[in-house]
Order: C-alpha cells, then structure tokens, then sequence
C-alpha cells in the first residue's frame, strides 16, 4: 500500500480543513501517510509528522497544498528526489496544480489506484560567480531572473552561449525559464508561452532600451553565462522569484538545464492548454 506525503502551506486559511480531509480520505482507505511536521500538531497527528526531507525520502508520492509558490518551493527543496508531486490548489491560480479542494475523494482514488500519468519538468541550475569564485549554486522550476533594483537606472547584461557572444541586453534585466517558466515572470515581460514537453531554455529581456531586442528560445544542451554590470550595485539574482542574492558589476552567472526533474502528477489529458485557456487569458473563442 502507498504511503502519502502532504506538505500544505500554513499560511493559506484553508490549509488545515483540507489537510484534514485529504489524510481522512488517504487513511480510510487503508493508506499511509506522513503529515509535514509544520501542520502535524495542528490536526492532532504529532505522531505523522515529519521533516520535508524525511517525507521526500520514505514516501511514495506527495500532495502539495498551496498555490504555484508552495509547489515551486518543495520542487526546489526535494529535487533529485524524484518524487511525484500533485498539487493541490489552495491558491488564485493554481498553474501547476492538479486539483481543487473540492475534488478530493476522486483525487485521492486516483492516487491510490495509480490512474495517473508523470509529466516531467525539467529544472534550471545557476551558478553565480564573482571574481572567480563560485559563491552558490542554486536549482531553479520556472526561472532565474537577473533584474535591477525597483528605482535604479539600467543594468547590462552580456550574453553568451557556450562562450560565444549573443548580446548585450539593456534594460532592467532578462530572465532565462524553463518551458513551465514560460507563463511566469517571463510572460509578463512578454516571452512566449511554451508547452512543458519542449526541451530548450528560454531568454528574455526584462524593459529592453532597444526594439530589436527580443525572447530567444536556446537549447537546452548549452550553458548561458550573463555578466552583469552597471553604474549601481542595485542588482539581484531572483530563484523562482521567491528568494535572491544581491548582484555585484562584473558577476558571472551560468545557467543550463539541471540534471534534475519534477515529476508533476496528471491525468486531465490537454490539461496545459486547458489551464492557458481558463486560467491566463480566460476562454479561447
């Protein structure tokens, strides 16, 4: 029999109730579960609780319950896990999620009944280099963005792909993404939508100062390097636009396609599409 991690995000009102009912629904069905030790006393089961990294290594597959930035996080923290991973939307949009909380008991037979497909997303590692020596390496699901500070002036930042020069973009900095990145910050900034299963890594130039500059798709078996400088140490180095690490004029990052996957759990067939349509831009006509 399965055993199921959930991981939910305390800080969503409903995180709690829907915790609760998913580990009633797993457990009367004769599963076991293991609770993240942060919501585990909250439900009155101390006895589940367990670290992240415990639940990535003793379960079979996890649900996580929050919006896109829960799921980004734990993506990041068990990568090289290989553990399946089924979202749970407690958020307002909910991308990569799978189900809604008012889904569950067909959720949770699916689950266990293995009527389910694994839809690997491929990962980002950046490495940031100063002055020659490598300060971090960090792994990334939607993108890493090099960007200025809300009220300085430009930044520039030099291109190149396995050495060779591209470009130098000026603005307020680019983002290179991973296809699921793709309807993240680099929407935003204008880039263009990528469904998940195409392998290549996407540039895009954050408030360019020039008309010619534009997304580029590069492939995924290359190494991007941006050197970035400017007249004001205002730079950051942004993972998944949760967390980041002050840049200085004259850093190095290099950025290629991890060896590490997140394994996302579906079974709504076309449900990329169908989540652009409802979810991004409301429906096609």
């Amino acid at each position: 029999m399965k055993k199921i991690g959930i991981i939910a995000n305390k800080g969503k009102p409903e995180a709690r109730i829907v915790a609760r009912e998913l580990l009633y629904l797993i457990e009367v069905r004769g599963a076991h579960v293991l609770l993240d030790e942060n919501i585990a006393s909250d439900l009155g089961r101390a006895d589940l609780g367990a670290s992240i990294e415990d639940i990535g290594r003793e379960t079979d597959l996890v649900c996580v319950l929050g919006g896109d930035g829960t799921l980004l996080g734990i993506a990041r923290q068990l990568a090289g896990r290989s553990i399946p991973m089924f979202g749970i939307n407690l958020g307002t949009l909910g991308f990569l999620s799978e189900a809604e909380p008012d889904h569950l008991p067909h959720a949770v037979d699916n689950l266990l009944s293995g009527k389910y497909d694994i839809e690997e997303r491929a990962m980002l590692e950046a490495s940031l280099v100063r002055k020659g020596t490598t300060l971090g390496t960090y792994t990334a699901m939607n993108d890493i963005g090099i960007a200025k500070g809300s009220f300085c002036r430009i930044i520039q930042c030099a291109v190149y792909l396995d050495d060779a020069y591209v470009a130098t973009f000026s603005g307020d900095g680019v983002i290179v993404s991973t296809p699921t990145g793709s309807t993240a910050y680099s929407l935003s900034a204008g880039g263009p939508i990528v469904a998940p299963n195409v392998d290549m890594l996407l540039l895009t130039p954050v408030a360019p100062h020039s008309l010619t500059a534009r997304p580029m798709v590069l492939s995924s078996d290359q190494v991007i390097r941006v050197e970035v400088d400017a007249i004001h140490q205002e730079m950051g180095l942004s993972i998944d636009g949760q967390f980041g690490y002050r840049l200085e004029g004259g850093d190095h990052i290099y950025i290629k396609k991890s060896p590490f996957v997140t394994p996302l759990i579906r079974w709504k067939k076309g449900g990329f599409f169908e989540a652009i349509r409802t979810k991004l831009q409301g429906e096609w006509e």
